[in-house]
């Protein structure tokens, strides 16, 4: 394993519309569909530790004692720009979250991440914060991510993605190993390029049609 805490999402229909995705036929407002529902689906797993309390109700038939979620809710936080691609989905299924993003981009010689842009909520540091960005190539990106996270006072973290590749996943336990990676798959690995492969091209540029 390339991250000690690393969970692939193998559910059926996840599987199935990663294959769609990665479809170089499949057009831009496909994509973005499809980029959306598989989030929506990852969002399940991603949102699982979120703590419950008990809270007394009453049905239209009687009182009762029901779970609902307890304290602060979560943050969702998209790598500008690809991760609003995953960030839809999620908000689909938790309206209520908070939401930041931070504006990365990768230096085409040294493939480092700079980043341009950074809004956080307030109070960010008392939430569980989940980072969205479709792939994990060289892991620069989210590791700077994280570590701007951190920085904020940050101390529940996970990471989601659609596709990671074992490079990535190295670097990331190399730098934040405390930190749960969720994605829907792990490919065989990173071209001189640094893009994954086999992979589903510039996620950016299928998401907005772009290229």
């Amino acid at each position: 394993m390339d991250h000690p805490r690393l969970t692939v999402l193998d559910h059926p229909l996840i599987q199935h519309k990663l294959t769609l995705l990665r479809d170089k036929t499949t057009g831009t407002a496909a994509f973005r569909q499809l980029a959306r529902e598989i989030s929506l689906l990852m969002a399940y797993e991603v949102t699982r530790p979120l703590p419950l309390e008990t809270v007394r109700i009453e049905t239209p038939l009687e009182v009762m004692d029901a779970p609902r979620l307890a304290g602060k809710k979560l943050c969702i936080v998209s790598i500008l720009r690809a991760g609003s691609g995953i960030l839809e989905g999620m908000l689909d299924l938790i309206p209520s979250a908070r939401v930041g993003h931070l504006g990365l981009y990768r230096d085409t010689v040294t493939l480092q991440a700079v980043e341009y842009y950074c809004k956080l909520p307030e109070d960010v540091a008392q939430r569980l914060a989940i980072v969205v960005d479709p792939m994990l190539a060289t892991g620069n990106s989210a590791i700077a991510a994280i570590s701007r996270l951190k920085q904020a006072g940050v101390t529940e973290l996970r990471f989601a993605c659609l596709l990671a590749a074992p490079e990535g996943l190295r670097a990331m336990a190399a730098a934040h190993p405390d930190v749960p990676v969720l994605t829907a798959a792990v490919d065989r690995g990173l071209d001189g390029h640094g893009y994954i492969r086999p992979g589903l091209g510039d996620a950016g540029d299928r998401l907005f049609g772009t290229k």
